[in-house]
């Protein structure tokens, strides 16, 4: 799966760049900006001093390094965070094409180019995946997906490669919120097998689709187990049979133009009144536990990230559902099937 050197992206003047490199560095300087805002994700912050040197010393602009964490390209810096910058340059993601930008952006998707695909293909054939697999990667590693698939093929194996909707940028990719690839031909495969390093889209993954989920790292040519995806709706299940009586809800909605769902947000409310709860929009821009203390609110329901329930809720001090588990807590929806809350 090859990606274009600069290819156009969410808007006319963004760009898409595999790697750091002399051709991203010719683009800026042809674009002329004045200030550049500087974004990498937390694994990246070590060395981002010396990008943000390196690019003063391409460019001749000035550069500005976004001290907030990012997680993905839905959480790019807002003109509020960076008034005055006129371009941002964003390592570690691709763009999601339905986000608007705010100004010039650059995305630069640190493609990684290690693992080979025969011995990859073989440490899974060893492991005996079923038959049928469907095949999902960090934009990192999208570069190894038909390679991989190639030589998955050769040891007998039917793979698959799904296109997701509107807010994926490739087939195959994993997006924290969207995991509309997979979905798309979950009824076709016995198993999934993700291509990336880390957790947090494997347990995703699993969330999403109603098979089982192998990770496959790379880089170390390792096969991690099958995610119990038993345990995890089992979980989130119980966070919403302890919201059912819940008559006061808030409603979270997030400022961020690449996680605002204000629509869900309202239509949720009208659905929480016409069961007779009490519900309040609650707005906000990064979300802390501790800005819902103390608020006399018996539950809550997310409308930004989803990730921010089903990884983090456990940290909040009262139940914070997805809006499909809401749906679930109010008895519009049953607990099984088990519905992602995929953003679209």
């Amino acid at each position: 799966m090859s990606t274009p050197s600069a290819a156009p992206s969410a808007g006319p003047t963004s760009r898409v760049f595999p790697r750091l490199g002399p051709e991203l560095f010719d683009a800026l300087r042809h674009a002329r900006p004045r200030r550049i805002v500087l974004q990498v994700p937390a694994g990246l912050v070590p060395g981002a001093h010396d990008l943000a040197a390196r690019l003063r010393a391409e460019t001749g602009a000035r550069v500005v390094v976004a001290a907030r964490p990012c997680f993905g390209a839905c959480d790019f810096p807002s003109p509020g965070e960076a008034p005055n910058a006129d371009a941002a340059v964003v390592l570690g993601h691709a763009p999601i094409p339905n986000v608007p930008l705010p100004r010039s952006t650059y995305f630069v998707e640190m493609r990684e180019s290690g693992g080979d695909p025969g011995a990859l293909a073989a440490t899974v054939d060893r492991a005996g995946l079923p038959h049928r697999l469907g095949v999902v990667a960090s934009v990192q590693h999208l570069d190894l997906v038909s390679p991989l698939s190639e030589a998955l093929t050769r040891t007998g194996r039917l793979v698959r490669v799904g296109t997701g909707d509107r807010r994926l940028a490739y087939p195959g990719q994993a997006l924290g919120c969207n995991y509309t690839g997979a979905e798309a031909i979950a009824p076709d495969v016995d198993a999934f097998l993700f291509v990336g390093t880390g957790r947090f889209h494997p347990i995703g993954l699993a969330y999403a689709v109603d098979r089982p989920v192998w990770s496959l790292d790379p880089l170390r040519n390792v096969l991690e187990p099958p995610i119990d995806r038993a345990r995890l709706v089992a979980r989130r299940q119980l966070t919403v049979a302890q919201a059912r009586d819940a008559r006061r809800w808030g409603i979270l909605v997030s400022t961020f133009a690449g996680q605002n769902r204000t629509p869900t947000a309202l239509a949720l409310q009208e659905r929480a009144r016409a069961h007779g709860r009490e519900a309040e929009i609650l707005l906000f821009d990064r979300l802390d536990p501790h800005d819902l203390e103390g608020r006399g609110l018996d539950a809550y329901v997310n409308t930004a990230c989803p990730r921010i329930a089903l990884d983090d809720g456990e940290l909040y001090p009262r139940p914070i559902l997805t809006p499909p588990e809401f749906l679930m807590a109010l008895g519009e929806s049953p607990l099984e099937p088990y519905r992602f809350d995929t953003y679209h």
